[in-house]
């Protein structure tokens, strides 16, 4: 029987930082290549080096864009590893924005540390460029949804729909033959088996399938999505914020989401729910994402299609306006309200929109609003959560800001969705696996599968190593 094992590498009693390592009879693959994001103690792992040779590493497979399942790979090739890298075509193509994006914002904060005095390396230096993260695309092979690619003898890979985003993909290993054969299913991220409104994409994930193993996220493993239609709230918290002449400060969590976030604004404007006022999409990434979302529309759903097809590309907006350049952002800081600024990064973690958040926290006027998951530690957890004062650029800043945040745009499915979507599995897995969540999160969903399903899952550790009959 062939010498199976997972051990976890990231994303295990976190959300950040997805990595598995798949070992089969000693041929190691890693699922996923994620950035961990949110507390001190979690972004210093994104320094250390992988706990495994690099050369050992015989293909890398993405489950999706996001970059805490794809920004450290730019890291990882700086480092040596000059594999094949699969994904899904929409994969590829959001990759080919997001990463040379992450290296730029991670250039433009240590230029701004340096230049600031605030860092106590001497230099401060990003954990890679753009030119790293255009080096690490180059390794990126695109492949087919349903069609069976082979990693090496004994080993084949299928990628399946899983409706988190444009591409997003469980990958489901086939390891071995006959009585031996094994198979593991990766989720990724999963999508909501729920598409309303604040969805973009027009189906749900692929039922699951029958498999031996199943890694499964739990992110929010522990709650419940809101069902009522956000559009109405949604108006309510700009037209106020604009009214009293505020900057709405939206911290740009993902490209789809972002897009559709922007057409929905938009629709709110045309329909005068929401006073006209200038939108800036602080990001160098903001045209090219915007692209290649209006070239997948035919994925979407058909209210996401009908915005595109009634209001056309935003670059002909005449209130939008693109800020590609840091002194196009900085010249942004300069005006007052009302404004609308939608910037990098989801979390508030690094990039521009700190910047914005520095400056607009204080004033009552403002709203900062957040349409993602915010993981703890992180600035935007911070805001969202109530602390006040937050640190910034090592300066208290207060938070005297209305912030709101609507999780009915979340991507995510819930913990219900979740348990509905296992409910569709032939038969129970011999294991899960749950990643991709916080302890308190993978803990609640644990029980609920044992409550509801009779089944036992086991919520992942970080570095621990797991045998696989």
């Amino acid at each position: 029987m062939a010498q199976l094992s997972l051990r976890f590498l990231g994303a295990a009693g976190s959300v950040t930082g997805s990595r598995h390592l798949l070992t089969s009879d000693g041929e190691r693959y890693l699922i996923d290549c994620g950035m961990f994001q949110g507390e001190k103690s979690l972004r210093e792992r994104n320094w250390q080096p992988l706990p495994v040779e690099i050369g050992q590493l015989r293909s890398l497979v993405l489950t999706h864009a996001h970059l805490d399942h794809t920004g450290y790979l730019p890291r990882l090739v700086r480092d040596g590893y000059r594999g094949p890298v699969y994904a899904s075509q929409g994969t590829a193509e959001l990759m080919g924005v997001l990463l040379p994006d992450s290296g730029r914002l991670q250039e433009e904060d240590a230029e701004f540390r340096n230049r600031r005095g605030l860092t106590r390396h001497q230099p401060a230096l990003p954990l890679y460029t753009e030119v790293d993260a255009r080096r690490a695309l180059s390794l990126v092979q695109p492949r087919p949804l349903e069609e069976p690619l082979v990693l090496s003898p004994g080993c084949e890979v299928r990628l399946h729909r899983a409706a988190h985003i444009l591409g997003s993909c469980f990958a489901e290993f086939h390891l071995g033959a006959g009585a031996e054969a094994r198979r593991i299913l990766f989720t990724g991220d999963l999508g909501r088996l729920r598409q309303g409104e604040s969805q973009t994409l027009g189906r749900g994930p692929e039922p699951p399938a029958d498999v031996d193993y199943l890694v499964m996220e739990s992110t929010y493993g522990d709650r419940l999505h809101p069902h009522e239609d956000v559009a109405p709230k949604l108006a309510a918290a700009l037209r106020a914020a604009l009214e009293r002449g505020g900057v709405v400060v939206i911290p740009a969590f993902a490209v789809e989401r972002t897009q559709k976030l922007l057409f929905l604004i938009k629709h709110l404007i045309e329909a005068g729910q929401v006073p006209r006022a200038p939108i800036h999409l602080d990001s160098p990434m903001a045209l090219a994402a915007i692209e290649i979302f209006l070239r997948h529309a035919d994925e979407f759903n058909s209210e996401t299609r009908d915005l595109i097809r009634r209001y056309g590309p935003p670059q002909n907006w005449d209130h939008v306006f693109f800020d590609r350049s840091p002194q196009a952002s900085r010249a942004v800081n300069a005006q007052g309200g009302p404004m609308i600024i939608i910037s990098s990064s989801g979390m508030a973690t690094g990039g521009r929109v700190v910047h914005h958040l520095a400056l607009r926290l204080p004033d009552p006027r403002n709203l900062v609003l957040f349409v993602g998951y915010q993981s703890p530690g992180t600035l935007g957890f911070l805001i969202r959560t109530g602390k006040s004062p937050v640190f910034i650029h090592k300066q208290a800043v207060e938070v005297r800001a209305q912030v709101a945040a609507f999780e009915e745009f979340s991507d995510h499915a819930d913990a219900e969705e979740m348990v509905a979507w296992l409910h569709q599995m032939p038969k129970p897995p011999r294991r899960i696996f749950l990643v991709h969540g916080e302890a308190a999160a993978a803990e609640a969903l644990a029980q609920r599968i044992k409550s509801e399903l009779g089944w036992s899952a086991h919520p992942a550790q970080w570095l621990e190593e797991v045998p696989l009959d």
